[in-house]
């Protein structure tokens, strides 16, 4: 999951980038408005935190901004101003959640996690699509309820086909929100990470749970239970 930080305090930003990276996020960041809304316009991002006093435009305009250019991704306020009247203008702005400083990094990151769930239309950090169980929380996978064991990539990218699995899902698409550097877009690395899956999930060739569409991509295949 790929998630943009805007916040002009250096030592914060930093602090917030290295708690998400440690989480298994890809991280974008800038120390500006300006940089920041473009970033947000040029980029298709899983969550953003936004802090509202910026340098140059406030993160107000730029949450303006994006939400007029129909950019539709979960946006997390990040502020010290805590009047409820300034909570309502950042939520009317088209921010989807608001939390005021200081605050604990556990509750940041489980609001993060929460807005990436119900932007995918999941409200529970447990997904079942029988057989296979994934837990967001805990970023384990079982199978038959034995666990299965995961480096942090293959991880990555089940759960990103997890969380879309009404979407069929590009090479592209898949390296840009798993990665947090650009990376050999030619290289088949993500094919390699597929068919790892494929070998630990579906050893009998059986539940056929990563579909590819020859040109298009991958799409997660087994139906999704509450």
């Amino acid at each position: 999951m790929r998630v943009l930080i805007i916040e002009d305090e250096d030592t914060l930003r930093e602090q917030l980038c290295h708690q998400l990276v440690k989480q298994g996020y890809a991280v974008d960041e800038a120390n500006n408005g300006k940089d920041g809304a473009f970033l947000g316009d040029e980029y298709d991002y899983d969550a953003t935190i936004v802090d509202i006093g910026l340098p140059d435009i406030t993160g107000l305009q730029v949450i303006q901004q994006w939400r007029k250019n129909n950019r539709n991704f979960p946006i997390l306020i990040l502020t010290a101003r805590g009047k409820w009247q300034e909570k309502v203008e950042g939520l009317e702005a088209g921010a989807d959640d608001y939390l005021v400083k200081p605050f604990h990094y556990e509750e940041l990151l489980a609001r993060i996690k929460a807005l990436v769930r119900r932007s995918s239309g999941k409200t529970n950090s447990l997904i079942n699509a029988f057989p296979i169980s994934l837990d967001t929380n805990s970023q384990t996978v079982t199978l038959n309820e034995s666990p299965i064991e995961l480096t942090a990539y293959e991880y990555k990218t089940l759960e990103y086909l997890i969380m879309h699995n009404d979407k069929v899902i590009s090479k592209t698409e898949l390296t840009e929100h798993i990665y947090d550097q650009d990376f050999d877009r030619d290289s088949n690395v993500i094919e390699v990470f597929v068919g790892r899956l494929r070998r630990k999930l579906d050893p009998d060739n059986t539940l056929k749970p990563i579909e590819t569409l020859r040109g298009r991509g991958y799409r997660f295949n087994l139906a999704i239970s509450s």
